[in-house]
């Protein structure tokens, strides 16, 4: 590929920290999709996830898209995302990495995809890494001018106001969080040299069920639900407890192991299956017809409080931290809508139309 910047290329990351920084930076939402490094030279077109994994043969849409550019030569940092009816869809962006081509072409059409640039570090026979992002930016808007979805550029701000309401909003719409990247940064290959901001959740949970380590008797993550309509719904686990910690919970757990027969999940949990369950953390599936139980039955009595990141579907999407049990919570009240928020509006965000 005759480009200015070849692949691979190892994206800039970002370092969290808890609160927005000052003086001199500025603001983008942090999309929930997958890092992509787009290298165009001619009409060859390369799409690069972030471990380097070719994406193109996926999204043919983006490709098209990034063809049509009138500068023929480039370099482009950005996140793909999938959109279906209820809006950013992180599991509809998993199952588009689909193998069989009728399957991406059916997808393409059920579940399209975006590409949201950010940054550009080539263009035409120059390398722009040495350059301010400012600068960058200001070339990426013109290469920009005239595309239309599925390609879009990223909305930017200097006002840390509007990227604090973008924070505390950031619980939906393929956003969580805010990326923050001072006016003077240079492209670093690999380095976390931009800031990215998150806002933790917490959940208070019923803990139904735990898992063992194989060939030692310490749980290693707990299974937990919370009530919708009636019903107990598994929306993930929590895990990574010190050996300490572990060892006090055989002896928290232990009154509490009962037998399947007459427990809430002893006909299966997520039945329908997720791509997020594919995940580690991600609320799985279990169906007493189809697998081998690897969990033993806690008697829904017990509620933890938990703090969690990303949500899929009401679904933790990583494992959970557990925090402090909550004797003072009634398992009942553990409800699903203690994982509602209100959504950040894509379109306030990004023309799709």
């Amino acid at each position: 590929m005759d480009a200015a910047v070849q692949p691979p290329v190892a994206p800039m990351l970002a370092k969290l920290e808890r609160e927005l920084p000052t003086d001199g930076y500025l603001y983008e939402p942090k999309w929930d999709g997958f890092r992509c490094l787009a290298f165009r030279a001619g009409q060859e077109l390369e799409l690069r996830s972030r471990n380097q994994r070719p994406l193109a043969r996926y999204f043919p849409e983006l490709v098209q898209a990034l063809l049509a550019l009138p500068r023929e030569r480039f370099v482009v940092d950005g996140e793909i995302v999938a959109v279906s009816e209820s809006g950013a869809d992180f599991p509809a962006l998993l199952a588009r990495l689909h193998p069989a081509p009728s399957r991406v072409a059916r997808l393409r059409q059920e579940t399209p995809a975006f590409f949201i640039a950010f940054d550009l570090i080539a263009l035409d026979k120059d390398d722009l890494r040495g350059q301010f992002f400012q600068e960058r930016r200001a070339l990426l808007e013109r290469l920009l001018t005239e595309a239309r979805p599925p390609l879009l550029l990223t909305p930017v701000t200097d006002d840390r106001r509007e990227a604090q309401r973008w924070l505390e909003a950031s619980q939906g719409a393929g956003v969580d969080g805010v990326v923050a990247k001072h006016k003077e940064l240079r492209y670093e290959d690999g380095l976390r040299r931009m800031i990215k901001v998150k806002r933790d959740r917490t959940a208070d949970c019923v803990v139904a069920g735990a898992r063992w380590y194989v060939g030692q008797p310490l749980p290693s993550s707990l299974l937990l639900g919370l009530y919708e309509a009636g019903e107990l719904r598994h929306v993930g686990i929590a895990s990574s407890f010190t050996q300490a910690a572990l060892r006090r919970l055989v002896g928290e757990l232990e009154p509490y192991i009962v037998a399947l027969a007459g427990h809430p999940w002893e006909r299966g949990f997520l039945l329908g299956g997720s791509p997020t369950g594919r995940l580690a953390g991600a609320a799985g599936r279990w169906s007493p017809e189809e697998m081998e139980q690897d969990w033993i039955p806690l008697a829904p009595e017990l509620v933890c409080e938990v703090q969690f990141h990303q949500l899929d579907d009401h679904r933790f999407r990583y494992p959970a931290h557990f925090r402090r049990w909550r004797p003072d919570r009634d398992p009942r009240s553990c409800t699903i809508e203690q994982l509602e928020a209100p959504p950040l509006d894509l379109g306030e965000l990004l023309t799709l139309e």
